[in-house]
């Protein structure tokens, strides 16, 4: 009779984080002859780095050819943002783990944290395939910020890359000045910091795009009679079910 050999699930979880941390080196090597040596080193140790802690973790899905781009981008092309979303972790190891969902992790192509690094009370923060200061996952809304509004940030890092966080930060930047002559100029009359906000936070054009598949613009958050009326893109929900309907 054939004897069937089963693994120890950390056996199994330590032969992917090898393969996948390889995999990541061998990819950057690939890559690396075309950027200065200084950049093709360092995108070298941030994808052996993402691929031995993301393989460990199991957060690809490896049978999807979405799981498949997504590391291919993350070890490449979005190496800057997953370089900076490194430190989301050390971050998340200094709160005792930060809380970490394996439930919104494993193979769905980003790492999610309960607690860690955020940059204002009840906003979770995404930077790379890192997702911190998730909050009360218990809550259905809180899962579903996850999936349908962090997640598009997650991934409009891989798509724009190096440009990611510059734009993003500029946007910020930008949009703070703006939001401070808008204000002057409607007389004072609101807030200057929500003025503010809306204009750098809610107006960015890549908190628009995750608002909007998410289902919520305009946000709460975002002041009346400022910005763009229309949300960028369908809501995922909607998406969800229309590919339901065409499978059916």
């Amino acid at each position: 009779m054939p004897v069937t050999v089963r693994l120890p699930r950390f056996a199994l979880k330590g032969v992917e984080a090898a393969a996948t941390g390889a995999c990541g080196l061998g990819l950057a090597l690939l890559v690396g002859p075309l950027l200065p040596t200084g950049a093709a080193a360092v995108m070298a140790v941030v994808a052996v780095a993402n691929g031995v802690l993301s393989g460990w973790r199991q957060i690809y899905p490896w049978l999807s050819r979405r799981g498949l781009l997504a590391f291919v981008l993350d070890s490449t092309w979005a190496a800057a943002p997953v370089g900076v979303g490194l430190l989301a972790h050390v971050a998340a190891a200094c709160t005792g783990g930060g809380g970490y969902e394996a439930s919104l992790s494993r193979r769905q192509g980003h790492h999610v944290y309960r607690r860690g690094a955020h940059l204002q009370p009840g906003f979770a923060l995404t930077v790379g395939n890192v997702i911190s200061s998730a909050g009360d996952l218990s809550r259905p809304r809180r899962r579903k910020l996850i999936t349908d509004h962090e997640a598009v940030h997650v991934w409009q890092a891989r798509w724009f890359g190096p440009a990611y966080l510059v734009l993003y930060l500029a946007w910020t930047a930008l949009g703070a000045v703006a939001g401070v002559a808008l204000w002057w100029r409607r007389g004072r009359t609101q807030p200057l910091g929500k003025v503010v906000e809306s204009c750098s936070y809610y107006l960015n054009p890549f908190e628009w795009w995750a608002y909007s598949r998410d289902g919520l613009w305009p946000p709460p958050g975002l002041l009346a009679g400022i910005g763009w009326r229309k949300p960028a893109v369908r809501p995922l929900a909607d998406v969800r079910v229309r590919r339901h309907l065409e499978v059916d």
